[in-house]
C-alpha cells in the first residue's frame, strides 16, 4: 500500500540553526546523510547541498531536556515538529546549504565520530572529504547491507518499496544544485535521498542479524571507508585518451590531444564541465577532419573560442612525428595454465557459496579479483575483506 509522505524538512543556511542542528547530531549515535553536487554544471564540481536526517527521538529529548523550549531550528520551522508529532515519523529531515557561506567546520566535528548512514557510500564519502574534509569513522551503507540479503534490486526507490510500500517520485538527475534560490520540487527530491535511511538501517539490520551476516556489513563498510580514502590518479597521458580514441594513429592522436588539452582550458576558464564546450564523439571526429585536411565548425563557438580551436589543431598538425603521441600496448602476460585452472577452481567455490547463501556470485568477488588471486595468492588479503576470503577458502 503505498501512504502519504512527509514533506516537512528544514533549510540550515544561518550559523544560529546550523548550531541548533550540531547539538541535535551530538545527541545522536547515528544520523543519515546524502550529498548533491553539481558534476554536470561546473568545471570543478563542488558540493552543494548536505541532507541529515536525525532521529526524531533526539528531537524529543532536547526538548524536554530544554525544559519544553524546541531548538532554535525547530521553533524557526514549528511545522516541521508538528508534522512529525501528527505522523509518527521516526526522523526529522535538514538541508544543509553549503554555499550560504556559513563556516561547517563545526559540523564536520559533530559528524566524524558519529556512525553515518549512507547509500551507494563511495561518491559521498569522496564528496564529503572534498567538499567538507570529513573523513567517516564508521558508516551504514544500506547498498552494501541490502546486496549481503541478496536482494537484487538494491536502488534507494527499490528498498524504499521494498521495505516500506512507498514510491519515491523520480527526480532530475541533471538537476543544478548550485541552483539559488533552490526551488521546492529540487528540495523535496533531495531530501527523499536521506528521508528513509534511518528506519531502512533498522530493518536491514534486523534481517542480518536473522541471517548472523552483520560482522560481513561491518568488514565492507570498513573497506568502503578505506577505498574512498585513496585518491583516484590517473596519467596525464591517459587522460586525453577519450571513447573512439582508439582508432586514431599518429597525427590524427596528436590532433586529438591538443583538442582535448584546448577543450579543457575553454572549459576551466568558464567553468562548465568540459563536454559542454565539446562532446567527446565530436572531438574524435574534429581530429580526424582535421588530419584529413578538412576544417570543422560549430556554430555554437563564438569567434575566441573558434580561434583558438583552429589554431590548437594547427599547431598539433605541425608538430614533428617525434612528440606524437604513442600507441599503447596492452600490458599484462598470458596466464598460466596453473593459474587458469587456479581460477576455475575459485570460480566454482564462489558460485557454491553464492547459490548456498541467496547472494550475487560477483558481489563476492569480481572475475578479475578471483584472477589476481589465482595469480598470486597474497593479494587475497587487500583485494577481500574475511567474509569474503572464508567463503572462497583463501
Amino acid at each position: 500500500m503505498v501512504t502519504k509522505q512527509p514533506q516537512s524538512f528544514s533549510v540550515i543556511a544561518g550559523t544560529r540553526e546550523l548550531a541548533s542542528l550540531i547539538s541535535l547530531i551530538e545527541a545522536a549515535d547515528r544520523v543519515a546523510l546524502d550529498t548533491e553536487a553539481d558534476s554536470l554544471h561546473s568545471y570543478r564540481e563542488k558540493l552543494c547541498l548536505l541532507q541529515i536526517s536525525v532521529p526524531h527521538a533526539v528531537i524529543l529529548s532536547e526538548v524536554e531536556g530544554s525544559r519544553g523550549t524546541a531548538p532554535e531550528v525547530m521553533r524557526r520551522d514549528s511545522s516541521t515538529s508538528l508534522s512529525l508529532g501528527m505522523t509518527g515519523s521516526q526522523c526529522v529531515d535538514f538541508i544543509v546549504d553549503p554555499l550560504a557561506g556559513i563556516d561547517l567546520e563545526p559540523l564536520r566535528r559533530a559528524l566524524e565520530p558519529k556512525e553515518i548512514v549512507l547509500h551507494g557510500a563511495d561518491y559521498d564519502l569522496r564528496m564529503l572529504r572534498r567538499g567538507l574534509n570529513l573523513v567517516a569513522h564508521k558508516i551504514f551503507d544500506t547498498t552494501i547491507a541490502a546486496r549481503l540479503l541478496g536482494i537484487r534490486e538494491f536502488s534507494l526507490v527499490a528498498l524504499v518499496k521494498r521495505y516500506f510500500g512507498l514510491e519515491l517520485p523520480k527526480g532530475s538527475q541533471k538537476a543544478n544544485w548550485a541552483k539559488r534560490p533552490l526551488p521546492a520540487r529540487m528540495a523535496e527530491y533531495a531530501v527523499n535521498d536521506v528521508r528513509y535511511l534511518l528506519p531502512l538501517a533498522e530493518k536491514l539490520e534486523a534481517d542480518l542479524d536473522r541471517y548472523e551476516r552483520r560482522d560481513w556489513l561491518r568488514q565492507s563498510c570498513e573497506r568502503a571507508i578505506e577505498q574512498a580514502a585513496v585518491a583516484r590518479i590517473r596519467n596525464e597521458d591517459e587522460l586525453w585518451r577519450v571513447r573512439g580514441s582508439g582508432a586514431l594513429r599518429g597525427r590524427a592522436a596528436a590532433v586529438l590531444r591538443a583538442l582535448w588539452q584546448w577543450r579543457e582550458r575553454e572549459a576551466e576558464m568558464v567553468d562548465r564541465p568540459p563536454f559542454h564546450i565539446l562532446q567527446n564523439e565530436k572531438l574524435v571526429n574534429a581530429a580526424l577532419s582535421f588530419d584529413s585536411g578538412s576544417v570543422p565548425d560549430y556554430k555554437h563557438f563564438s569567434h575566441r573560442r573558434r580561434q583558438a580551436f583552429r589554431e590548437a589543431a594547427r599547431s598539433a598538425l605541425q608538430a614533428p612525428e617525434s612528440v606524437w603521441p604513442v600507441l599503447r600496448r596492452r600490458s599484462g602476460t598470458r596466464p598460466t595454465a596453473e593459474t587458469v585452472r587456479r581460477t576455475e577452481e575459485l570460480r566454482r567455490r564462489r558460485d557454491r557459496s553464492a547459490e548456498e547463501l541467496g547472494l550475487e556470485p560477483s558481489f563476492i568477488a569480481p572475475r578479475g579479483t578471483l584472477e589476481a588471486i589465482a595469480a598470486d595468492g597474497v593479494r587475497g588479503g587487500s583485494l577481500l575483506v574475511p567474509w569474503q576470503r572464508q567463503l572462497l577458502g583463501v
